[in-house]
């Protein structure tokens, strides 16, 4: 068995990204404390997918993670379907083809992964995924009830000061603390332009159908398969969870003002609100509407780009660091990227000395490329509503942009990522 390394690390928040950090550093004998403020694991939000490129990621941390979501994922309930993330379609009659106004539920692009053996749409219930994830860490690596007070540098050691008036000491500090971070406000500073979170201008509905309803309203094809609706200043996506037994719908909206002025980002919703946000809509949207008894309204919010995930021992991963909309259904995974190769980073260190060359590094690689995921998924949203300036209500240029736009996000090379940061960490190269 391989040497614990000498050195001792603090993970604060116990969401998927800080689980799957903990894992990883584990399984480079990296001695670690994964602090939690809620009294026991637990996932605010409800579905979650992840890409080719993340299922690369969780085999590359430890196969056992992939096997994990494996055991709770559902994927499209046709096989002819297996490799499509979304069909898309009009949801009302606001799309042109050919200059001529398209009827509602016209078709627009079927996107595939296209990868050989992946999968399209696959999703779970986070807190499903994060039961598998739970198993896999030792009971004595986390505690609860921990929330992040303060973080101060004090001789060669990192203090942790908490809520409840505990310390902890470690060599490094990294905040998986989600997207209303408290680590990234002490890094930046609470008074950064880039500190918090802002409302990205979007909100939407979430809800559940029982899948037997789902097919009598909408048919097979349209229940049991991924599906996006598009429309002007909104959209609307189903696809199956729970192995096929629920349809899973977010229903999203431009807002006119562009303000969320609610201190809450999840607010009950009265229906006629919703049927109102979609009156007009074609028959496909108007039945998903109609079907959905319980159902929540999100607020959208989304960081602006920070100028380092790291300063000194201190680091950000995940929504901490790169919070993001969820138009491209890829800011989760970006959390399990992160954790892969800040991991495997921390496997090639020995000493204390050598972490903050290895935040460094991991700030070089990690940095360009999940900012960029912010960037694109909110532009996507602004495709999917047809408020994309090129683009438009044009169809034919839609479907060109929904072809490829997802493919440098799937096809990463995670190994060739990795080789590069640790060249940047172990030789000082520039990236």
């Amino acid at each position: 068995m391989a040497q614990r390394k000498d050195f001792h690390v603090a993970v604060c928040g116990g969401g998927i990204g800080g689980l799957c950090l903990t894992i990883g550093l584990l399984r480079q004998n990296v001695s670690v404390k994964l602090y939690e403020a809620a009294s026991a694991f637990a996932e605010v939000g409800a579905g979650v997918s992840f890409g080719p490129n993340t299922i690369r990621a969780m085999e590359l941390i430890d196969p056992l993670i992939a096997k994990g979501f494996e055991n709770c994922a559902t994927t499209n309930g046709w096989p002819e379907k297996k490799d499509t993330w979304f069909d898309f379609r009009t949801g009302q009659e606001k799309g042109t083809r050919g200059g001529v106004v398209a009827a509602a539920n016209t078709h627009v692009a079927d996107v595939k992964t296209r990868g050989k053996g992946e999968i399209g749409q696959n999703s779970t219930h986070r807190a499903h995924f994060l039961n598998e994830l739970v198993k896999l860490i030792p009971d004595e690596v986390p505690e609860f009830g921990k929330r992040l007070k303060n973080i101060e540098e004090k001789g060669d050691k990192m203090v942790l000061t908490f809520e409840d008036g505990t310390t902890a000491e470690a060599d490094a500090v990294i905040g998986c603390d989600g997207i209303k971070s408290r680590t990234r406000e002490i890094l930046l500073g609470k008074d950064h332009e880039a500190a918090h979170a802002v409302f990205s201008g979007k909100y939407a509905y979430r809800g559940l159908i029982p899948m037997d309803i789902a097919v009598d309203a909408l048919g097979d094809e349209l229940a049991k398969n991924s599906q996006m609706y598009m429309g002007e200043h909104g959209h609307v996506l189903t696809f199956p969870i729970e192995k096929g037994k629920t349809m899973n719908v977010v229903a999203f909206r431009t807002k006119v003002d562009g303000k969320w002025e609610d201190d809450k980002w999840v607010l009950a919703s009265k229906k006629e609100d919703m049927v109102k946000d979609f009156e007009g809509w074609g028959d496909k949207v108007t039945s998903i509407i109609s079907l959905m008894e319980k159902f929540d309204v999100w607020a959208l919010f989304e960081h602006p780009p920070a100028p380092t995930y790291y300063k000194g021992r201190l680091c950000l991963l995940g929504d901490a660091a790169h919070a993001s909309t969820p138009h491209q259904g890829a800011g989760a995974g970006q959390a399990i990227e992160d954790a892969f190769i800040l991991s495997h980073l921390f496997g090639q260190v020995h000493s204390a000395a050598d972490i903050t060359q290895a935040f460094k590094a991991y700030d070089a690689v990690r940095r360009p490329r999940s900012q960029r995921v912010v960037t694109t998924s909110k532009e996507a949203g602004c495709l999917y509503e047809m408020e994309d300036e090129e683009v438009g209500n044009d169809l034919d240029k839609a479907r060109e942009n929904l072809l490829a736009r997802c493919k440098w996000i799937w096809e990463n090379d995670l190994n060739s990522q990795f080789r590069e940061a640790q060249d940047a960490m172990m030789n000082g190269s520039k990236i």
